[in-house]
Order: C-alpha cells, then sequence, then structure tokens
C-alpha cells in the first residue's frame, strides 16, 4: 500500500512517543531524530539478566555454528563485562582468508542507541537475514572475506548489551570501547589479533562515533606511549564512516538540496522546500543554532538546536518517501527486519545472549538526546585522525535521504588536511566492479571519499545493475583494507 502525505503523517502521529519506524533513527512524537524530555543521564537497568558479571572478562560461548558456516572459520560471541552493571555485547568472526595475519575490523552501526546486528545481519556479516525474517543465508560478499571481525553492541542497553544505561555522549561511548577492547585484547582467545592492524568502520551516527572513538583510541596510544596509561596500544590504521552524521552545520543544508533534486525525484513540494530553507536561513534559526551550539558546547543549545532542526528540516522534507531509500514509499519492508530471528531463545541459547534484542535502545537515544551530542562538530577530530595518517575513507549511497551525499560531500569538501588542496583538484572518477559502473570517486593521499549509485543508508544492503548484493561494498572495504586508495576494476 503506498502513503499520501497525510496518511504518513497520521502514522507518525499514532506511535508511541520513541519509537524506531523502519531504520537507526528514531522517531520522537513524530519527528525524525526528535528530542524528548529526559533526564541528562539515566541510570535505569534495563534487561539484567541472571547470569552473574565477571568484571573485566569475557564470557564466551564459541563456535555456535550460528551464521557462519563456512569450514574451519571460527567464530565466537558473548560479553566484555565493564562492571558487575555494564555488559557489551560482541560477535566475533575470523577472516575467512589466513585469520592470524588478516586485520582486526570492529563495526558499530548508529542511532545512536542501534544495535550493530544490523550491520552483521543486513549488510556485510557472514550470513545475511532472508526475506521472511525467519532464517539466515550464508554471504559471499561478507567482510570477513578479507577481514576478522568484531561487530559490538553498544552503548551499553543496546542491541543484546545490557546494564546501567548512563553514556550519553560520544566521547562517554568512545571510552567505554576502549576498556571493552582492552578486555578483549587481554583474553587468551584474541590477544593474537592486538598486533594486527586495526580498523574501525562505522555508518550512519557513526559520523560522530567513528572520528572520536578513532581520535580517542590516538590519544590512549599515545598516553601509553608516554607512561602516563597503562594498557595495550590499539593498532589503529583504518577508518570507514558509511552515511554518516559528522558535521551538522555543513551537512543539513543537504536536507534541503536533496530533498528538491536527486538522482530519482524530488521528495516533497516546492513550498515544502520553500519553508524549510526559511527554517534553516532566517536569524535564530536552525543555521544560528547549530553555530551557537559549536562556539558554545552548551548541551541545552546543541539539544534545542537538534529539535527545532528536525522538527523544520529534516522531517518534513523526507515526505512519504523511506528515508533510508528514496526508490520507495513508506514503509519499506528492506531490508527484512531481524526482531523474529533474533529474538528466537534458541538461537539466544546458543550464542550465550542473556538480553533481549532491540534494534534501537530508547533510553540510549534520549540520553544522547538530552546532551545535544547530535549537534555537535565531529569534523576536527576526523581531520586530527586524517593528518595521523590513519587511512580514512569516507561512503554514501545515492538513495539514502536521511544522511544524503548532498550533505555528506559538502562535509568532505570542508575538511581541513594535508589532502585538502589536493582533493579539490580531483575530478570524481568512476568506481566500477567488474567492469561496470557502480559509484563516482575520488583519492587524495591516504583519503578516499566514494558515493554508490543505486544504494540506500546501508550501503552493503543493496546492489546496482547485474552486481550481486553488497559486491560494490566488498571492493570498497577490500580495497582500502589492504592499504590502497580505491581503484576501478
Amino acid at each position: 500500500m503506498l502513503f499520501r502525505l497525510s496518511a504518513f503523517t497520521a502514522l507518525l502521529a499514532a506511535l508511541p512517543a520513541v519509537s524506531v519506524f523502519g531504520g537507526q533513527v528514531p522517531v520522537v512524537n513524530g519527528v525524525l531524530g526528535g528530542v524528548q524530555t529526559t533526564p541528562k543521564v539515566k541510570t535505569d537497568v534495563i534487561n539484567a539478566a541472571p547470569a552473574a558479571t565477571t568484571p573485566g572478562k569475557l564470557r564466551v560461548v564459541e563456535n555456535s555454528g550460528i551464521c557462519e558456516t563456512t569450514p574451519g572459520v571460527n567464530q565466537a560471541s558473548g560479553y566484555g563485562d565493564l562492571a558487575s552493571d555494564k555488559s557489551i555485547w560482541f560477535w566475533f568472526f575470523e577472516s575467512r582468508s589466513n585469520p592470524d595475519t588478516a586485520p582486526l575490523t570492529i563495526w558499530l552501526n548508529g542511532g545512536p542507541g542501534s544495535s550493530s546486528m544490523i550491520g552483521l545481519f543486513q549488510e556485510h556479516g557472514p550470513c545475511r537475514i532472508t526475506n521472511d525474517s525467519k532464517s539466515v543465508k550464508l554471504n559471499p560478499n561478507s567482510w570477513n572475506q578479507v577481514s576478522n571481525m568484531l561487530y559490538i553492541d553498544q552503548p551499553v542497553g543496546v542491541g543484546f548489551s545490557y546494564g546501567t544505561t548512563d553514556v550519553g555522549t560520544s566521547q562517554a561511548a568512545a571510552e567505554d570501547i576502549w576498556n571493552f577492547l582492552q578486555i578483549f585484547f587481554k583474553d587468551t582467545r584474541f590477544s593474537k589479533y592486538q598486533k594486527n592492524d586495526f580498523a574501525l568502520w562505522t555508518e550512519s551516527y557513526g559520523g560522530h562515533y567513528g572520528p572520536t572513538f578513532a581520535a580517542y583510541f590516538l590519544d590512549q596510544n599515545a598516553a601509553i606511549a608516554k607512561g602516563s596509561v597503562s594498557g595495550l596500544p590499539i593498532n589503529l590504521k583504518v577508518l570507514g564512516v558509511g552515511d554518516g552524521l559528522t558535521d551538522p552545520l555543513s551537512q543539513y543544508p543537504g536536507y534541503i538540496s536533496y530533498a528538491a533534486s536527486n538522482p530519482y525525484h524530488a521528495l516533497v513540494s516546492q513550498s515544502v522546500i520553500t519553508r524549510a530553507n526559511t527554517s534553516f536561513t532566517r536569524s535564530g534559526g536552525c543555521r544560528d543554532q547549530i553555530a551557537q551550539c559549536d562556539s558554545t558546547g552548551d548541551q541545552d543549545v546543541c539539544s534545542e538546536a537538534q529539535s527545532f532542526c528536525n522538527n523544520n528540516i529534516l522531517s518534513p522534507l523526507a515526505g512519504n518517501y523511506d528515508v533510508y531509500y528514496v526508490l520507495t514509499r513508506n514503509p519499506d519492508p528492506y531490508p527484512p527486519a531481524l526482531d523474529t530471528y533474533l529474538g528466537s531463545s534458541a538461537l539466544m541459547k546458543k550464542i550465550g545472549a542473556q538480553s533481549s534484542w532491540e534494534e534501537t535502545n530508547d533510553d540510549v537515544y534520549s540520553n544522547f538526546a538530552a546532551t545535544g551530542d547530535w549537534m555537535t562538530n565531529s569534523r576536527p577530530n576526523l581531520e586530527k585522525v586524517i593528518k595521523a595518517g590513519v587511512r580514512t575513507i569516507v561512503y554514501d549511497g545515492d538513495a539514502d535521504y536521511i544522511l544524503n551525499f548532498h550533505g555528506v560531500e559538502a562535509m568532505v569538501d570542508a575538511l581541513q588536511t594535508q589532502f585538502t588542496a589536493t582533493y579539490a583538484k580531483q575530478q570524481f572518477a568512476n568506481f566500477t566492479v567488474r567492469g561496470q559502473a557502480a559509484g563516482l570517486f575520488k583519492n587524495a593521499g591516504t583519503f578516499s571519499y566514494v558515493r554508490i549509485f543505486g544504494a540506500g543508508h546501508e550501503v552493503p544492503a543493496y546492489t546496482h545493475g547485474s552486481l550481486s548484493t553488497g559486491e560494490a561494498a566488498l571492493q570498497m572495504f577490500s580495497q582500502i583494507m589492504s592499504n590502497s586508495s580505491l581503484h576501478a576494476t
């Protein structure tokens, strides 16, 4: 059934105060990415599991037989207990090729508050959810073709993770993931990977997570080298950010331009676009509020900016097209939902999950909305990581509205690094896969950007032309992970 705009608006209004509508960004009181009044930090203990935690240790189930069925490829799932009331869920898959020497990649989905099982089962994991949402099938384009993969549900409370939900900023989330990785690398089952090249790949709110986490890892490594911090250094070599929210001031005009003109069709009427543009440009409007957030860092100012801009720009400009894939109307059933499969008690027992799974945790999202973290600018951290010599790629699907390529490319153009001048001189080249045009790309030094044709928000979940699902994304991933710039094949 196709919804008219009025029907979609009514549907949003009928949803609970906070809900996830077919993707990673919650709808709050009918507004995509809206803000609900809530305490600055919540400390509710949710989904408390019966098993005793072991702070500073892992609890692991090895080779459950779920998802990765390639002979000889090991996997492990379980929890890293940060504290007696904070447990982080992980799922590790060996590389299908030379796991002892292959890089180790962690994958984080966004939200904030969304489970990384989205990436595992809908995008690039060893298996992919089937259309009936009841089973999985082996994925030949899995990213563990070339890398050991570690999928992490974070912050605490997200996905299968459970405990006190006290994280409300990207910086606090970075600290928890650093602590988790310290536990992971100290475990004898995984310590051998600590010396391998390390990569962080993420999407959506990962435009905040990726740069913030990577910059924090570099700072911790430097502190370890100086002797002011004890711990195991993380051998960070690659950062990948897909369809990410990084610099709102650069990116929010992209909602206006993309809604009016994109490779497919306008999303709303000219009158809606005009109202949104006025809301952005007028005195005290969205642009001014984001700038004030940037200049003051005040949490209330930043939270109010998120509320105003998403009420007046992000949400209304979506129209009645799916914000994650504008070629379809709402509601889009693809990628298939994970609730039925991951909600199975039999599956949970096999993999060692002790907390019921949910796609996005409302309390975690509300914590971030209350601090205004959404509207903070992570571009300085991204620039820091690039300047440090970490190979970095930003990518985007051209059919994604919610973090569209207009805004992402504006953010990339605003980067101030050693490669800025070179990047500005480059012309887009065709990113071909097996001779087929799959996107457009630029390289400058160890920085790359690519826009993938026909892809929605979850880039590896889509295909284009006669390519198989996720094939273009795997080529992108493989090239970057081999310490190479992007190139056509």
